[in-house]
């Protein structure tokens, strides 16, 4: 449990409620890997306006769930933003996928989603 993210600041969160960190959970599962997915298909199309929209939108709750992806995820953001038409974040992609992967199949695991 906890290898893939971290639960220290989402039940900071939810004030000792185990429920509410359990439907933070879920929505997590719920939300990210489609962001993602939307993230991987905008960089790939070099569509800069939805990658800008889909990390944006990500980074609070990468961020919450201490998945040590923020800086890269900032960076695909920033790409998007930005129109870095110069800068190849694919790499920078491929690290924040996987880390989101790892940590939806370990939140699926300890949560019995």
């Amino acid at each position: 449990m906890e290898k893939h993210y971290k639960l220290f600041r989402v039940r900071e969160l939810a004030d000792g409620d185990s429920d509410f960190v359990a439907a933070l959970a879920a929505a997590f599962l719920e939300e990210v890997p489609e962001d993602a997915s939307r993230l991987k298909k905008a960089v790939a199309d070099k569509d800069y306006y939805t990658a800008y929209q889909a990390a944006h939108k990500m980074k609070p709750t990468v961020d919450l769930f201490e998945l040590g992806v923020l800086e890269d995820l900032i960076e695909v953001q920033d790409w998007g933003k930005f129109e870095k038409k110069d800068l190849d974040v694919s790499g920078k992609l491929k690290i924040v996928l996987a880390a989101i992967e790892k940590a939806v199949e370990e939140i699926k695991h300890d949560f019995n989603l």
